[in-house]
């Protein structure tokens, strides 16, 4: 039995999907994406992600093969790729570019100044100079902020209290984020305040591409640090397996910043959930779609951030996991 509360929202929610399918087919329009990724959709993980965008689309009317088109283009870490691709998806005349990282974005900018462009992933899009502000980006990009990058302090506390006898960290980050020198300094000068209120100190290791990591694991193997620290990037994500075996093989505790880094077999993992991102993301894609200008349509900031915990790898370094922290995780891996 459904009583009748019940059945009059299951009447209102039918007629919001039903109005939101006919306003994405009513036109008879086949609308097109253009999709400016990093990591290409090959792994169960990954492929979640995707999925959340394709479904989250799909709720609002947008069903791929019936009025929907998504052209897809991936850099797997690449990030000299995306001037070609923004090229060929401005040719292919796509109503809407996704891109999800600030090279991304900035190729599809250079590319195009009239099709409209949904940043997703994107951690500080003011400091890295491609929108005005977060209420009235001003041009054709608009979206979903990641701010990833501002959550590194957090990110040491939590791999402190996970591994209290760390103290040299080799923090593998790069140049990915493509922020101002003004805005790179100040960061600087933040999280090593923070290391050293920890009694922590920061060895910097750059790796901007996939190729870098050979040179990465020469450096870390021959500075002997105590733990990890990853920048939120398209090339830590896309190398997580890789850097996970490494890591446990050195026996060094790693924080990273996304759940899939976690699953990957990374220790410890605290940040915003690309899945929720991209959800976000196919709201603004439908925005555009009806008509919203996204030089005044603002910028979205999730505030969700989830803390995962690979309880595996916790065993296999001989750690234990103060009880605190598991109670605070959004998800311990067993």
């Amino acid at each position: 039995m459904i009583d009748r509360r019940t059945f009059a929202g299951l009447v209102v929610a039918s007629a919001v999907v039903a109005s939101r399918s006919a306003i994405g087919q009513s036109s008879g329009k086949v609308w097109r994406i253009g999709y400016l990724g990093g990591t290409p959709p090959t792994t169960p993980e990954v492929a979640r992600i995707w999925g959340a965008f394709v479904e989250a689309l799909q709720r609002l009317g947008y069903v791929e093969g019936t009025n929907l088109t998504i052209e897809r283009r991936f850099a797997e870490g690449r990030s000299e790729r995306f001037p070609a691709f923004a090229a060929e998806l401005v040719r292919l005349k796509v109503d809407v570019i996704v891109a999800t990282s600030a090279p991304g974005v900035r190729a599809a900018m250079e590319a195009t100044r009239q099709v409209p462009i949904v940043m997703t992933g994107t951690s500080d899009p003011v400091g890295a100079g491609l929108i005005e502000s977060l209420a009235r980006p001003g041009g054709n990009v608009t979206g979903v902020a990641d701010l990833g990058l501002d959550l590194n302090v957090k990110r040491l506390e939590l791999l402190k209290s996970v591994a209290p006898k760390a103290i040299r960290i080799a923090w593998l980050q790069s140049t990915f984020g493509g922020l101002t020198a003004e805005r790179s300094a100040a960061m600087r000068l933040e999280i090593d305040a923070a290391a050293e209120a920890l009694g922590m100190s920061l060895l910097r290791i750059q790796m901007n591409t996939p190729q870098d990591f050979d040179s990465a694991r020469v450096a870390i193997v021959r500075e002997h640090p105590d733990a990890l620290l990853l920048n939120p990037n398209p090339v830590n994500l896309t190398l997580r397996y890789e850097i996970a075996q490494f890591a446990l093989k050195q026996r060094l505790p790693a924080m990273a910043a996304r759940r899939e880094e976690a699953l990957a077999g990374i220790l410890i993992a605290y940040g915003l959930s690309l899945a929720d991102m991209l959800r976000d993301t196919a709201a603004y894609v439908d925005k555009i779609f009806r008509g919203a200008d996204p030089a005044v349509l603002p910028v979205a900031q999730p505030t969700k951030l989830e803390l995962v915990i690979n309880g595996r790898t916790a065993a296999a370094l001989g750690l234990t996991i103060p009880q605190a922290v598991l109670l605070r995780a959004d998800e311990v891996i067993q």
